[in-house]
């Protein structure tokens, strides 16, 4: 009896049974993501120095879109609903901002501490309106869902111009920003300071955001995504989630159309029109509905397609008015050109195809050649 004691294996402790099975492993995937995100950072800093103040300001409206759409993909990749209303709701971010730092311009209050209060303002008003706006949504399906987004989309910019005592109208506001800090030289580039305040907004929503993909929330909206039905006998609260869906998406998209506000240093109505809305929901489905680096090509897309553009209308020998009627709708035609041949060619966006030839190259390897 005592040989058959010595030799069984130590007991080890019961594990908690109110602990969830994915406890262990959130703590390193936060801090994966925290160093992906410190990494891009240094890498921004390193690239910024480089490169002349119209790529900095680019790139900083790259990363004002990625907030945007990377909303999007987790509401209508990971979770199934589609919207055709992020562009109000990026207004409603970029009037939040405006308006509280015109405030804390009139009340002479200053400095870096106060855009990043008004940044959160205008999170927290656009996760107000898409609260509501998921509410509704969350009772309709299909074609309706995306009338009652397509509604958001015209209604928020004509609440602009009715009420043009508060938000001037078709002229907009100014969004006043202070230069970038003394301590960095009289002479550094107020672009690249708009690159560095637009690329840690960005990176900060990321990292919270790829943990809520992984989170059990991230899970749940798949699950309704994939099956409403099987999701409810599970025991999750369909409504419930594709509201939290709506609010996550809704955030992201105020906190882009703030960071687009500060960067241009005004916000009007005709910045947030349904033509961006269609360009948003196209931008995410061409870069790859579901992934948060589809949403990255999305944004890329989204800054480089109207460039392109305007130097095409800029090499044909058109006529003032036609080029600028060509400048106005070549980029949509072209956006809905781009999104056949990808949907053709590559149904899962440039990221599913990126991810295939990954790993079609890593099947190549002579290590994992099968013998």
């Amino acid at each position: 009896m005592s040989a058959t004691r010595a030799a069984a294996p130590p007991r080890t402790p019961a594990p908690d049974a109110g602990a969830h099975p994915a406890a262990g492993r959130r703590v390193p995937t936060l801090l994966r993501h925290l160093g992906v995100a410190l990494v891009a950072a240094l890498l921004l800093v390193v690239v910024s120095y480089g490169l002349d103040p119209f790529r900095n300001f680019q790139l900083a409206t790259v990363a004002a879109y990625l907030c945007a759409t990377a909303g999007l993909t987790v509401l209508t990749g990971l979770n199934g609903q589609l919207s055709l209303g992020h562009g109000a709701l990026m207004a409603t971010g970029a009037y939040t901002v405006a308006c509280c730092q015109a405030a804390f311009a009139d009340a002479g209050l200053t400095g870096g501490g106060w855009l990043a209060v008004s940044l959160v303002a205008a999170v927290l008003a656009a996760l107000a309106v898409g609260a509501v706006v998921g509410a509704a949504a969350a009772r309709l399906r299909g074609p309706y869902l995306a009338g009652v987004t397509l509604a958001v989309a015209v209604v928020v910019p004509a609440l602009t111009v009715t009420f043009d005592g508060v938000f001037n109208g078709e002229q907009g506001l100014s969004v006043p920003v202070e230069p970038p800090p003394a301590a960095l030289g009289a002479y550094f580039p107020y672009e690249r300071w708009q690159l560095w305040v637009a690329a840690a907004a960005t990176l900060l929503a990321l990292v919270l955001l790829a943990n809520l993909v992984r989170s059990r929330y991230g899970r749940t909206f798949r699950a309704v995504r994939d099956d409403e039905v099987a999701a409810r006998l599970a025991g999750i609260h369909v409504a419930r989630t594709q509201v939290l869906a709506f609010v996550v998406s809704a955030a992201g998209a105020g906190l882009g159309g703030a960071l687009l506000a500060v960067l241009a240093q005004s916000v009007s109505p005709g910045a947030f029109s349904l033509t961006l809305s269609l360009f948003l929901l196209m931008a995410v489905v061409i870069g790859g509905l579901g992934s948060l680096a589809g949403a990255l090509w999305g944004a890329v897309l989204l800054v480089v397609l109207p460039d392109l553009t305007h130097s095409l209308t800029e090499q044909l020998t058109l006529s003032p008015a036609v080029a600028q009627r060509m400048e106005g709708n070549l980029p949509l035609a072209i956006f809905g050109v781009t999104l056949i041949v990808v949907m053709i060619a590559a149904p899962g966006g440039v990221q599913g195809l990126l991810a295939r030839l990954g790993r079609a190259l890593a099947a190549r390897l002579p290590g994992r050649r099968r013998s």
